[in-house]
């Protein structure tokens, strides 16, 4: 089978290796739907504070089980799944908590060990969860980052009712607006600099769409929120730190902010405004299996919807034209999935590939 590996930042080669056999509790998965997240780009860019190379990428993912191995009764062939791709210890603190996401020897499938960027991908049994017949291979791809949005906001306490304010509207920030709103807030806005990531905003249904450099954010606030403003602030932007520095500073007396942007350079904080308002800055990591199951929901019963963020869709042997592409377009791409089964389009060709499924 075909395995890709970034042998250096914004190097990708492929490798012809052996199909893996599934050991006791393990489970063969075909490898369907990869999708590229912003961790993976700082890791293309070798900006990534925690991955080593060579890395085999891939933790966004959907596929079916080809064969299960002894022991496994949950799973059969032929069914469609999502993976978790947390490796865990299972013994500290953390883990013995149920905190498993924070596990103090915490490894990500993609970063630390091994990813999904094969055509077939062996995995312990207990990481995977079966996809409804509703949900195609797309959908089930982008079960993951909606779970990191589900967890983000359970950081935050309970959703039903609160006015919500999502600052950044690349992907992460559109399911983080779109799961506020799945999940019962009674207003959502959503900022960015972006026109074309805020149209996004615009087809998913969000609330309110503000670009911060054309329109003053508190204002906005008072106007949409009201004089008590967002009852909640999410940071999903991460990279330079003008969106913290704009929470910080239109936050309201003792409000939460959950940090769940990826920044690969450390941002400028005002830690003055934090210890005079009463801020908590709270930290938010991947998520647990009840995440995923949420995530599942929610785009099972339509309260979030996938195909309007996938922009983008390359052959597997095209992975790193997909970097390359991202890269070109910029903020005229939403989420870029690998598409694993496919032929072998020319590279001109291949983000036409496929229609959703």
């Amino acid at each position: 089978m075909l395995q890709a590996v970034m042998i250096t930042p914004g190097r990708i080669e492929f490798r012809e290796i052996p199909i893996p056999e599934p050991g006791v509790g393990e489970v063969l998965v075909r490898i369907l739907r990869i999708g590229v997240c912003g961790s993976d780009i700082h890791v293309y860019h070798g900006k990534h504070p925690y991955t080593t190379y060579p890395v085999v990428q891939g933790h966004e993912v959907s596929g079916s089980i080809e064969r299960v191995g002894p022991g496994v009764k949950s799973l059969q062939p032929g069914d469609k799944v999502t993976l978790q791709p947390q490796v865990v210890c299972g013994h500290c603190l953390a883990c013995t908590q149920g905190r498993y996401n924070i596990c103090e020897n915490l490894k990500v499938m993609g970063f630390q060990t091994t990813g999904t960027a094969s055509e077939f991908f062996v995995v312990n049994a207990a990481k995977v969860l079966k996809l409804p017949d509703g949900l195609g291979y797309d959908e089930g791809a982008l079960v993951e980052p909606l779970a990191v949005a589900v967890h983000a906001l359970a950081r935050g306490g309970h959703i039903l009712g609160k006015k919500i304010l999502v600052l950044g509207a690349g992907p992460i920030g559109n399911l983080v607006a779109q799961a506020a709103k799945g999940m019962g807030a009674e207003a959502v806005m959503i900022t960015d600099p972006s026109v074309y990531r805020l149209s996004k905003a615009r087809e998913c249904g969000i609330d309110f769409c503000v670009d911060p450099t054309r329109q003053d954010l508190m204002l906005a606030l008072l106007e949409h929120f009201g004089p008590d403003r967002a009852d909640l602030v999410l940071e999903c932007a991460g990279s330079g730190g003008v969106a913290i520095e704009q929470a910080i500073a239109c936050a309201r007396n003792g409000t939460d902010i959950i940090i769940v942007g990826v920044f690969g350079d450390r941002p400028p904080l005002d830690l003055a405004r934090v210890q005079d308002r009463e801020l908590r800055l709270v930290g938010t990591l991947m998520y647990q299996e009840r995440d995923y199951v949420k995530a599942i929901q929610l785009i099972e019963t339509r309260k979030v919807s996938i195909p309007p963020l996938i922009t983008d869709r390359f052959d597997f042997k095209d992975y790193q034209a997909a970097y390359e592409w991202i890269d070109m377009k910029r903020d005229q791409v939403m989420k870029v999935l690998v598409v694993v089964e496919a032929a072998n389009p020319s590279k001109k060709d291949a983000r036409k590939l496929g229609e959703p499924d």
